[in-house]
């Protein structure tokens, strides 16, 4: 089929960090040809909002999910990529901390919940694309940029702030070095508080010292 106009759409691969394990947040369709498939949240971008103002709608709209960290990643616009219309999407990756947020969807969709990002199920469109590109520049970004901030908690200790870099980069860090790193950086800053109510010993509490995103080389 030909078609005179694109349209714009966006799309948000948005990540956290549960259970121990990155995952990608999906919305369940409804529609043939995409019937029980799943899809980053996304929609068309009204004529008077700009991009990014689609993509945060969009994401509120579509998952509950607002006041993130949101990062514009591509353009998707192969002429069959959306068999509904010529549509080209720009995608935007998301960060979210793992406390605990509260999903929800439209009677459009069937459902939205978290996927693992080594066990996606079925996904529409060219999501397959998509989420492999997302998950490559978030790990790019963690290792010259402060990102991480956008994934922690507000305090955390430096064990589960190296568990972030390990679990998205699936490689192992060494502790020292590491730590060294991040304290010569000044990126964290200890609140005084300990970790308690667990078997071993209370692990000193950080926080980042900015939550402005910041280029430095971490790794």
């Amino acid at each position: 089929m030909k078609y005179k106009y694109a349209v714009i759409a966006t799309d948000t691969v948005i990540f956290t960090l549960r259970e121990q394990e990155l995952k990608v947040l999906l919305i369940k369709m409804k529609k043939a040809p995409f019937e029980n498939c799943w899809a980053a949240p996304g929609g068309l971008v009204h004529g008077d909002e700009s991009l990014g103002n689609a993509a945060e709608r969009n994401l509120y709209e579509t998952t509950g999910v607002k006041d993130v960290y949101l990062e514009q990643l591509y353009t998707f616009g192969r002429v069959d990529r959306d068999p509904f219309g010529r549509v080209v999407s720009v995608s935007y990756f998301a960060l979210i901390p793992s406390a605990d947020v509260k999903l929800k969807t439209t009677d459009a969709y069937e459902a939205v919940r978290w996927f693992g990002v080594s066990r996606l199920p079925q996904l529409a469109y060219d999501h397959a694309e998509m989420i492999p590109y997302a998950l490559e520049r978030l790990k790019a970004k963690l290792e010259y940029t402060n990102i991480a901030f956008s994934l922690l908690n507000d305090e955390f200790t430096l064990g589960e702030l190296q568990q972030c870099y390990e679990i998205i980069l699936d490689r192992k860090l060494d502790k020292r070095n590491f730590r060294k790193k991040i304290k010569s950086l000044n990126l964290v800053d200890s609140t005084g508080h300990r970790r308690t109510g667990q078997a071993h010993r209370p692990a000193m509490l950080y926080r980042f010292c900015d939550h402005n995103y910041q280029v430095v080389q971490i790794l």
